[in-house]
């Protein structure tokens, strides 16, 4: 039976390119500036990230930093730490990237277009842009350990 089965999982290996193994970089990054530390995870086949660690968790009264400005003044008083700052992102092997996502900046409450690609072992690029990729700006991410 455990020859059979381990015939089956080799033919099946064998059925799927080696093309279709998406890398996926899940896990925890810390961004550029040492202020945010971002997960990212699978949601569905996409790829989302949210803010699991800020330099500065409380305000100046003790209290969780809220999303001050989020456009949408009712989601204001959302706290940040666990807010979801990246979403809809789509692995394209031929660019060899994630890439048509989101990403929001609680900063300043503006969403930009997006890509994530890989810029060494445990680097990452994250390119924020409006309209063109050549318009934005790129910062790069470490992988937390």
């Amino acid at each position: 039976m455990k020859s059979l089965l381990l015939s089956l999982l080799l033919w099946w290996r064998a059925l799927v390119p080696a093309a279709s193994q998406t890398p996926v970089p899940l896990g925890i990054w810390a961004d550029d500036s040492g202020d945010s530390h971002i997960e990212l995870y699978r949601c569905g086949e996409q790829l989302c990230g949210r803010l699991v660690w800020l330099r500065t968790p409380t305000d100046a009264n003790g209290k969780p930093r809220l999303d001050e400005h989020h456009p949408d003044q009712t989601k204001r008083s959302q706290p940040l730490h666990n807010m979801t700052v990246l979403q809809n992102l789509r692995y394209n092997a031929e660019n060899d990237r994630w890439e048509d996502g989101s990403l929001y900046d609680p900063d300043n409450g503006r969403t930009y277009s997006c890509y994530l690609a890989a810029a060494g072992k445990d680097r990452l690029e994250v390119k924020g842009y409006i309209g063109f990729s050549l318009f934005g700006r790129a910062h790069y991410w470490q992988r937390v350990k």
